[in-house]
């Protein structure tokens, strides 16, 4: 293998290069005392790291300097931060510790770092460790916002940079990301960054959809420019005579927001018609932004005519975030829809710089949609769930909804995700309110905790003191603080029945001769397929389980030997062991000789040439999955451990489930035209074929058993050919829980 020569001299001049820049990235936000105070950090970080190098082979040091650049050029945080991202690693990779950094930094610096640090040590096998770090770093949000924006621009960077890394690392951290931090960053009001984030993810989990996307791009570039220029004269020579000050550019959208259409409308690429928007910024003073924005949407409505069902008033009415801006879609030349985005200076750099710029500003706009966010995450944090992936869970759910906005009895604006219930709101206004909550009135009509609530509903509860929560709740209600505060109430209420039961099964192994112990606890527990100890006893006072089953456990036990109650952890870590002592440290599947136990997941159908991982179950092996399987994100982000490597071998010929949408104009003979190419001409079985026509479009969905991904591919281009048939896409499962 060829040496590798590292010329020290000219890192020591790129190293001081990357701290200049990052000075002049702080400059604006510069106070006096903070030049030295950044020094000291980069100081201590460069002799901390000076022994590391990063998977690409240049020095570790390059890390923490571009992610205090980012936290500076791109998010615009002040000093502080720029200290904790230059070390935000030395704690957890170094022999610093925090007692060190709170003696040079003081308190704050010492605690953010302590946010940006991963929980180390062991934990119960059942539960997920980027859960509980995840977790760990939202419960500094009651504290200080910093930590999750330095923790947004640390995973920019290691995205940026993560074509070093192996494979299966690089699926783990781009689920991961797309799981939980672009949703943050889009919580955030860091649009560019959850951008960013979504594509780089998007590279590395579906490259081959990336990649056409791109090259589709790239290929209509000088096309697209030449009609924005078209679209943008007009506007731009009315804005300079009505002396508006404004930018007009046109900007692509990501390449994950147009997969997204794509795949949500099933429409190939060409048809795709917002590939870009129009954004149109007012250099505006405070009190003229929103005459000058319907002035700028006033102009464009008179050159294109406006559709109006696309019309977005976020000046009225900001998003959760702070977002604020007018968005219409208009019809532009050719016959071609156009989104416009018409903002002021003030609310492009909110958008673009979120949370930061959203302190900036705060003095304009007190009582902020995001102020209210935060608050509501202390609200969830106030009680959080015991179990970290619970917790992730229901608050991922509310990073993403759009917002609507219901009003009190008395005219006060609440906000709630989209899809909230009567009862959402009850437990959004008080979580009395909402435990006691029997039903609500909707603009003065009586309806059930259940009813969803439309944009705009004036709402009043409806209580009772004989009211408590109920498990079927939890079924309806879609806002975090109401799944938590349910949770928190029906624990407590299982707690007390379990209490009773622990006594009844006490003396129930009494009479049977059983000793009441951990162990016989433990076993019980596992008899039954219980989660946990607390299960067995709720079971036992509710009289689920009784002194039957309990002597079928007791006979059992005399004739088998004890079970093992760490069965799961050891049956994981076996399995991964079993996998990860092969030469390749792959999972070969369709290879007899490796007498592994696995399955195909019914979530995703995975096929030959699909790039697939394997996931150890509880009870079902491993199962294997394609890597953009609906439900691959969330097992990768929460259960990394659990993750196999797998790949297909070409050993033998098997026919694999999968299935087709066929879009198409009804006409006679098309279904058995459609039919004689699967059967006949590419000797395909049929499982199920269900089918629907409706005012002459014809919908279908063929299940089928192919060979490979190039078979099915085959077979889709063929189907694209029949007269009448419009698209042909592999059928994406729904999530599966």
């Amino acid at each position: 293998m060829k040496e590798i020569v590292i010329d020290l001299e000219s890192e020591k001049k790129e190293i001081l290069k990357r701290y200049r820049a990052l000075l002049r990235a702080c400059k604006p936000t510069m106070q006096k005392g903070d030049k030295q105070m950044i020094r000291k950090a980069f100081d201590i970080a460069l002799e901390s790291h000076s022994d590391m190098r990063r998977k690409s082979g240049e020095p570790y040091i390059y890390h923490p300097i571009a992610v205090a650049q980012i936290a500076a050029e791109e998010i615009g945080l002040g000093t502080t931060s720029i200290v904790c991202a230059l070390l935000h690693d030395v704690v957890e990779d170094t022999d610093v510790s925090l007692l060190d950094i709170e003696l040079i930094f003081g308190k704050k610096v010492s605690k953010i770092i302590d946010g940006l640090t991963k929980i180390s040590g062991i934990f119960d096998p059942n539960s997920s460790i980027q859960a509980e770090n995840f977790r760990k770093m939202l419960l500094t949000l009651a504290d200080d916002v910093r930590v999750i924006l330095i923790k947004l621009a640390d995973r920019l960077h290691n995205m940026r940079t993560m074509e070093f890394m192996p494979r299966d690392k690089q699926l783990k951290i781009a689920s991961e990301t797309s799981y939980l931090y672009a949703p943050l960053a889009h919580r955030l009001g860091l649009y560019a960054i959850k951008s960013e984030l979504e594509d780089l993810s998007m590279k590395y989990t579906d490259p081959d959809t990336y990649k056409f996307i791109a090259r589709k791009l790239n290929e209509k570039k000088a096309e697209r420019e030449r009609y924005v220029a078209e679209f943008v004269e007009p506007i731009e020579e009315i804005l300079t005579d009505q002396g508006i000050d404004a930018k007009v550019f046109g900007r692509s959208k990501s390449i994950h927001s147009i997969w997204n259409k794509m795949r949500k409308k099933s429409t190939p690429f060409e048809e795709v018609y917002d590939l870009f928007a129009i954004r149109i910024i007012i250099d505006s003073q405070p009190e003229f932004e929103k005459a000058d924005c319907w002035k700028a949407y006033s102009i464009v409505t008179d050159l294109y005519r406006p559709n109006p069902d696309r019309l977005r008033d976020w000046i009225s009415s900001p998003k959760g975030n702070g977002y604020e801006s007018l968005h219409t879609t208009v019809m532009g030349p050719k016959g071609q829809w156009v989104e416009v985005q018409i903002r002021t200076t003030r609310m492009n750099e909110i958008a673009e710089k979120g949370f930061a710029a959203h302190w900036k500003y705060k003095e304009s706009n007190p009582d902020s949609g995001l102020d209210q966010w935060i608050q509501k995450v202390r609200d969830i944090l106030s009680s959080p769930e015991s179990n970290a992936l619970d917790f992730v869970a229901d608050f991922k759910m509310n990073l993403f909804s759009d917002e609507i906005f219901i009003f009190t009895p008395k005219g006060s604006l609440i906000q709630l995700p989209q899809g909230a219930t009567a009862l959402d709101f009850a437990f959004e206004i008080h979580s009395d309110l909402g435990a006691s909550c029997i039903g609500a009135k909707v603009n003065h009509k009586l309806v059930p905790i259940s009813h969803i609530l439309q944009n705009g509903d004036q709402v009043e509860i409806i209580t009772s003191t004989k009211q408590s929560p109920k498990e079927d709740w939890l079924n309806f209600v879609v806002t975090a603080k109401a799944k938590s505060k349910i949770k928190s109430s029906l624990k407590e209420e299982k707690r007390k029945v379990a209490e009773d039961g622990k006594e009844i099964l006490e003396r129930k192994l009494k009479s049977l001769k059983v000793t009441y112990n951990t162990d016989n606890l433990n076993k019980l527990t596992q008899f039954f397929k219980l989660f946990s100890t607390q299960d067995l006893f709720y079971n036992i006072a509710k009289g689920e389980i009784d002194v039957k089953d309990l002597r079928e456990f007791a006979l059992a036990e005399k004739s088998v030997d004890s079970v093992n109650s760490n069965h799961f952890d050891s049956h994981v870590e076996g399995l991964v062991r079993k996998i990860n002592k092969r030469d390749q440290e792959t999972l070969l599947i369709g290879d007899d000789l490796q007498k592994i136990d696995y399955t195909l997941s019914p979530c995703c159908n995975p096929i030959p040439g699909d790039d697939v991982f394997g996931f150890v179950t509880i009870n079902d092996g491993i199962k294997i999955h394609r890597n953009n399987c609906p439900n691959a994100a969330s097992l990768m982000a929460n259960y990394a451990y659990r993750v196999v490597k797998a790949k297909w071998t070409s050993q033998k010929e098997l026919a694999f489930l999968t299935g087709l949408s066929i879009l198409g104009i009804d006409d006679v003979g098309l279904v058995n035209r459609i039919t004689k190419v699967i059967s006949e001409d590419f000797k395909i079985n049929i499982r199920s074929i269900t089918i629907s026509s409706n005012e002459g479009i014809f919908e279908g969905c063929i299940m089928i058993y192919v060979n490979s991904t190039d078979h099915l591919e085959r077979l889709i281009k063929r189907l694209k050919q029949i007269k009448g048939i419009t698209g042909v896409n592999r059928f994406e499962s729904e999530i599966v829980s």
